[in-house]
């Protein structure tokens, strides 16, 4: 589990395709402290750590992964939003994220307002009745507020700090962004479905 609050700025180093897809991650985060078999959300996405060096880490990433995700964008020197999972007694300051997505949305607007920065996402047409004004939603791992949502769109707003410590200030129209829907909502709308 994972709370969408981004923790380093990661960098694609090596993609290798053998099988499944191999990618090399540098990272700011302290190695040691990582085990084999840890869980590390990229870009939102859960993976697990496969190898281990002194600033980098490696994971295998399935062509079911790649299908659903946008991990098939990812090329060397591409920077990429990590987060450890979370462990009891850390901070709950996003939502409770898992790292499994649910699909894509794609960035079809932005506009500055003050110093933050409005975009406006088209959700595949499934998720976006899970997606709520005042709700959470994870893109790219970052846990992000809906400020309005309109149909299949939904909008966000974007504060100078999330845009400097994650790569949302790298953003723009036309990206497409890992989508996880909040749990909470999912669980919500099945029960609905039951009745």
């Amino acid at each position: 589990m994972f709370t969408g609050i981004v923790t380093d700025l990661g960098e694609i180093r090596a993609l290798h395709q053998a099988g499944d897809l191999k990618a090399r991650i540098g990272t700011g985060y302290d190695t040691s402290g990582i085990a084999i078999g840890a869980s590390i959300a990229c870009d939102g996405v859960c993976l697990t750590a496969t190898a281990l060096g002194e600033d980098w880490f490696e994971v295998d990433i399935s062509a079911e992964t790649v299908s659903k995700t946008n991990l098939s964008d990812w090329a060397p020197g591409r920077r990429i939003n990590l987060e450890r999972s979370l462990r009891v007694g850390d901070e709950l300051g996003g939502h409770i994220v898992s790292g499994h997505v649910d699909g894509l949305a794609e960035v079809i607007a932005m506009s500055d307002e003050g110093d933050s920065t409005r975009i406006t996402f088209r959700a595949p047409e499934a998720l976006a009745r899970y997606i709520a004004p005042k709700g959470s939603v994870a893109l790219n791992g970052t846990s992000l507020t809906v400020n309005e949502v309109e149909g299949v769109t939904f909008g966000v707003n974007l504060i100078p700090h999330t845009k400097t410590v994650t790569t949302w200030g790298q953003t723009k129209v036309g990206d497409r962004v890992n989508l996880e829907i909040d749990t909470l909502a999912r669980y919500v709308a099945r029960l609905q479905d039951w009745r």
